[in-house]
């Protein structure tokens, strides 16, 4: 991969990696892996339901009362 950038801010990037002791390629590889799984909308509906699960089961909820909500709440 390529990226094109001016001068300036590839010297300011190269600053800040070698201040956390990473690569150029370790850093651009973390910046979008993180914007990745902060855009990725459905790994956040997937976040969410486990949220959701967990918090059912420490209500007294049994496993097929949470995928029966689920499922019914996807539905409508």
């Amino acid at each position: 991969m390529i990226i094109r950038m001016e001068a300036e801010i590839k010297e300011r990037f190269n600053k800040l990696v070698g201040g956390e002791g990473k690569t150029a390629s370790q850093m651009v590889r973390e910046l979008i892996r993180n914007d990745i799984k902060e855009k990725d909308i459905s790994a956040y509906v997937d976040g969410l339901w486990s949220r959701i699960g967990r918090k059912l089961k420490s209500r007294g909820a049994k496993q097929k009362d949470i995928g029966r909500a689920i499922k019914g709440a996807r539905n409508s």
